[in-house]
């Protein structure tokens, strides 16, 4: 389970494909939803009822997609509804292993595996397809229901109301359209334009995504320097779908992935941005920089072939911000 670039052995990096020197992520395999009734949600099939107790989230504390999905469990307080376990964050050719022994990491703890592709195949024998976290499981039907990101955060959001914070609603129905709309655009030219550029092949294709990706940089900090939030003057979904790009940028994209054209540090409505939604409250335990540089620099030898993670940079995201300087919607 192994990927071939050139023709050359790309390690462990299972969802990604190359066309002409370009970065292309595959699609998510698993799309079942949790319903609070259990009828099938926008895909898949149905007969997943969400229950408090019944489903287990495996993650990565370096993976930005998964990290997602910990900022919704913990911002509708799912944390004694939903239980987590945390892969190492060395990703070798074996893909996404379980070793307790890198602090913050975890075994298993539901099915005992010691590789994720263990999990997948216990949920369907004959898989071959992507390798990725995060996932939601069943331990009732003991099966994958979903491991595509956007859409676990929209079922975190909604589907447990019975047993979480019922009076936070990340994904409002009267800015759908708009969250969904910017979703787009930071998806394509950030959340994954920072892979687009660093895993590019060819010169070009490296330019292309590189100059795609802060021209949506500048565009945002436009956007921020005139707005508080990305969407209707409040925290949505795409806030924290753009925070969990941010939040690694100056540690591991900019010298890692070669996005070094400025650091969100040198972006003034960014910056402050990342800082507020750093400190709001629950959300600075989701974030391990200690995961997050040792995942990305050990587990990528074709572009860190010494694997020396690198001490800095010294990232004061505690720092003050200008909380009020645009007046928030209740």
């Amino acid at each position: 389970m192994s990927l071939m670039v050139n023709g050359e052995l790309r390690e462990g990096w299972f969802d990604s494909e190359q066309e002409d020197g370009e970065f292309v992520r595959r699609e998510s395999q698993f799309r079942s939803w949790v319903t609070p009734d259990g009828s099938p949600g926008p895909g898949g099939e149905g007969g997943f009822r969400a229950e408090p107790g019944r489903y287990h989230l495996y993650v990565s504390y370096a993976c930005p997609w998964a990290h997602r999905t910990l900022i919704l469990r913990r911002l509708k307080r799912l944390d004694a509804v939903i239980s987590v376990d945390v892969v190492h964050p060395h990703m070798g050719e074996p893909g996404w292993h379980f070793d307790a022994s890198f602090p913050g990491a975890t075994a298993d703890t539901v099915n005992g595996c010691d590789y994720m592709h263990e999990l997948y195949r216990l949920a369907q024998p004959d898989y071959t397809g992507i390798v990725t976290v995060p996932v939601l499981w069943d331990r009732e039907r003991r099966t994958i229901v979903n491991n595509e990101s956007a859409e676990i955060i929209r079922m975190l959001n909604s589907a447990f109301d019975a047993w979480g914070d019922a009076q936070l609603d990340m994904y409002p129905v009267g800015l759908r359209d708009e969250i969904d709309a910017i979703n787009a655009f930071v998806y394509e030219n950030i959340n994954n334009g920072v892979y687009r550029t660093g895993f590019a092949t060819s010169q070009a294709a490296y330019d292309r995504a590189f100059d795609a990706l802060f021209a949506a940089l500048d565009e945002i900090e436009v956007r921020l320097s005139r707005q508080r939030y990305l969407v209707g003057g409040r925290l949505t979904e795409a806030d924290w779908r753009l925070f969990t790009t941010l939040v690694r940028f100056d540690a591991v994209y900019v010298g890692h992935f070669k996005c070094n054209r400025n650091r969100i540090a040198d972006f003034p409505a960014l910056s402050n941005y990342l800082r507020e939604l750093y400190q709001y409250p629950g959300i600075a335990q989701t974030v391990n920089l200690e995961h997050i540089k040792a995942h990305y620099y050990w587990s990528h030898p074709w572009l860190n072939p010494s694997r020396i993670v690198p001490g800095g940079p010294r990232l004061d995201l505690a720092a003050a911000h200008d909380r009020d300087r645009y007046p928030a919607q209740p």
